[in-house]
């Protein structure tokens, strides 16, 4: 193949077209109902494998060029006309896309073991150099099964997250400092790079048990904050070397190489903590009861399929799973807040009222204020930040609704198109906190029209704790603070246009000025 070739379908080109009849490589389905599938359409067949419906493509790209720079929105366009369940073809790879809670539902109920492994992106492959024991991408063996015994008991369990909530509550409070200082000059706050620096002390502390970034532009905060972020790009970017293995070796888009060093960063990192640790403890020094020490703890016990090694990658896990999403979900809701002074309002006089007459809170008693919630739940069902669920790979050949799915196949779950479909949601584009009030749907992985965490046995393992830093972190600054758009900017010229990686961002940072409130 030619080298200019590759410029042709680099990632700026890859725009949504229409289909051309003329070039397809499939049979063209009947369109379906907005939302709806269509029984009586034929499925597609590649060879003799009988597939979901789906879009016409071109002779080797496929179906590339309808996907755009934000393939959630547009893969959700096509369902609308190809129905909940269909077939793509992107480059060498046939992918079959899910976007409505009901197909969602069958794989999660019926199909969770047999659709259990990953699609192991170039980006990871690539990058990080012991992926082959990372909990998002190994399969569900032994070996995943020991790391997320670890977690469960030392990380999720409830009475070790009420023993660690005292070091993220430092973190906290060293945020409610930082912008009471600003509040004095009138000068402006990037929201999401204030929530990420708590988020990431929050989640040091809890590891480590001290501080890895400042408010005052430290130089590894900076750094740190710029190795996750460009993990979350790279490793959600549309990458040709997936589509064309043989363009692995050319890596055309620097994904590989950007992903290395990133990974590379934090490798180096927590192997840094881990060896301080090491020595602290062959010194017979008094233990910190942090996450860390319990983790070499339970190596002692699970040498096998717990080691340094393991240890080390669980943590960049953490990091990695536990930052920007928190933050990037603080900085939605906020910008919701903002464009909805009314809610803003309603939240800030519950916390009061509920804060005046204790003082403080515990983490846990947090989780109890329900409008609080409300507001978290419809800004990560209206911003979901992890817009596809990680790719999975079918180990068999599935029978999913009618269709078999051939081993091996790529699924996508489009869970931003599952949370903004109108045959489960009444307007699902508003902003709604009040639409929990009388409803039982939790993000827990059992309500398969709100997947912000996943479902089944592959669901994130830190619900537990994701859910209680972003309820401290949002508590503290809508109860401690006004806050006003700079420049007189009105709330309709607030851009909120987003991001595609592993997360979806806002395109353009949320820029505030506090005044803080005296209570």
């Amino acid at each position: 193949m030619a080298p200019e070739f590759i410029f042709l379908i680099a990632p700026s080109k890859l725009h949504s077209i229409e289909p051309s009849s003329s070039l397809s490589t499939t049979p063209k389905a009947e369109a379906f109902p907005a939302g709806k599938g269509n029984e009586d359409t034929p499925p597609c067949f590649y060879g003799k494998r009988k597939l979901p419906p789906g879009p016409n493509g071109l002779p080797f790209l496929g179906n590339l060029l309808q996907i755009g720079p934000k393939p959630h929105r547009s893969l959700a366009k096509l369902a609308e006309q190809y129905g909940p369940l269909f077939t793509i073809q992107l480059g060498r790879h046939t992918n079959v896309v899910v976007s409505s809670a009901e197909m969602a539902e069958e794989i999660f109920r019926k199909h969770d073991a047999e659709c259990s492994t990953r699609f192991l992106p170039d980006a990871v492959a690539g990058g990080l150099i012991n992926h082959d024991v990372s909990m998002p991408w190994i399969s569900t063996g032994d070996q995943w099964r020991t790391i997320r015994r670890a977690l469960s008991t030392y990380l999720t369990n409830p009475n070790k997250l009420d023993k660690l909530q005292g070091l993220r509550l430092k973190s906290v409070t060293q945020m409610v400092e930082h912008v009471k200082e600003i509040s004095k000059t009138g000068q402006v706050v990037n929201i999401g790079n204030l929530a990420f620096i708590t988020a990431l002390n929050q989640m040091s502390n809890t590891c480590f048990s001290e501080d890895v970034a400042h408010f005052n532009s430290d130089p590894d905060g900076t750094e740190f904050e710029h190795a996750v972020k460009t993990i979350m790009k790279v490793d959600g970017k549309m990458n040709l070397a997936d589509f064309f293995p043989w363009l692995k070796y050319f890596d055309p888009q620097g994904i590989r190489r950007d992903a290395k060093a990133a990974y590379s960063w934090l490798d180096q990192l927590c192997e840094k903590f881990i060896n301080k640790r090491l020595r602290h403890r062959e010194s017979n020094c008094p233990p910190h009861g942090d996450l860390l020490d319990s983790f070499l703890d339970f190596q002692q016990e699970n040498e096998v399929y717990f080691g340094v090694r393991q240890i080390k990658v669980l943590l960049m896990d953490l990091f990695i799973a536990g930052t920007d999403t928190n933050a990037t979900t603080i900085e939605w809701t906020m910008t919701e807040l903002i464009l909805n002074p009314d809610i803003m309002q309603k939240l800030r006089e519950e916390l009061n009222k509920r804060i005046g007459g204790e003082g403080s809170l515990e983490e846990a008693e947090i989780l109890e204020i329900p409008y609080l919630q409300f507001v978290l739940k419809e800004s990560m069902r209206l911003h979901l930040v992890s817009p596809f669920l990680l790719p999975r790979k079918t180990m068999t050949n599935v029978k999913l609704n009618g269709y078999i799915i051939p081993k091996n196949t790529p699924v996508m779950i489009n869970a931003w198109a599952i949370a903004r479909d109108s045959d489960s949601w009444q307007n699902p584009t508003k902003f709604t906190p009040e639409r929990f009030l009388s409803s039982e749907i939790e993000y827990k992985g059992q309500n398969f029209s709100f997947l912000p965490f996943g479902s089944g046995r592959r669901i994130c393992p830190g619900i537990r704790l994701a859910e209680r830093v972003m309820g401290l972190i949002l508590m503290s600054l809508v109860s401690q603070f006004d806050w006003k758009l700079p420049n007189n900017m009105l709330p309709k010229d607030v851009d909120m246009d987003d991001t595609f990686g592993v997360l979806s961002q806002k395109a353009t940072p949320l820029l505030l000025i506090p005044t803080t409130i005296n209570n």
